[in-house]
């Protein structure tokens, strides 16, 4: 990728629906060029999709939080696994220091909140966890 390539992604990151034609302009290039390069990070996989962002509070799921997660011995790949298939599971990254991986959760509820963090808790190789509720959010 070079500078063109990240200034047209760093465009999509703040406007995924930007017409072909006001990305060129802002890049200072042909339509053509912006369309061959969106169909170039496309299919090498570098772009994988386009998305629309809410604000926190539009999302139906009221109660969100951050979970730090310590891994057992080398069970982290195990874990990810599991934790990309609970649908509670917003996002999930990697980190180093003291926690493996950091979780952001989402819950429509106190119950439904208890019942993540009980379920996530006992997933094999997990081996320590903490969470933070998220109680307002100042920039997205």
């Amino acid at each position: 990728m070079d500078d063109l390539d990240h200034r047209l992604i760093a465009l999509l990151r703040a406007d995924a629906r930007a017409s072909v034609a006001s990305l060129a302009k802002k890049l200072g290039v042909a339509r053509g060029t912006v369309q061959n390069r969106m169909a170039k990070l496309e299919a090498d996989g570098t772009i994988v999709g386009y998305t629309v962002r809410l604000k926190p509070d539009v999302q139906e799921q009221s109660i969100r939080a951050f979970m730090t997660i310590a891994a057992e011995g080398n069970q982290v790949d195990a874990v990810v696994k599991t934790l990309r298939g609970d649908p509670a599971v917003a996002s999930l990254h990697s980190t180093n220091g003291r926690w493996d991986l950091v979780a952001e959760l989402r819950a429509d509820s106190l119950a439904s909140f208890d019942r993540v963090l009980a379920r996530i808790s006992r997933t094999p190789g997990v081996s320590s966890s903490e969470t933070s509720l998220l109680l307002s959010t100042f920039k997205l």
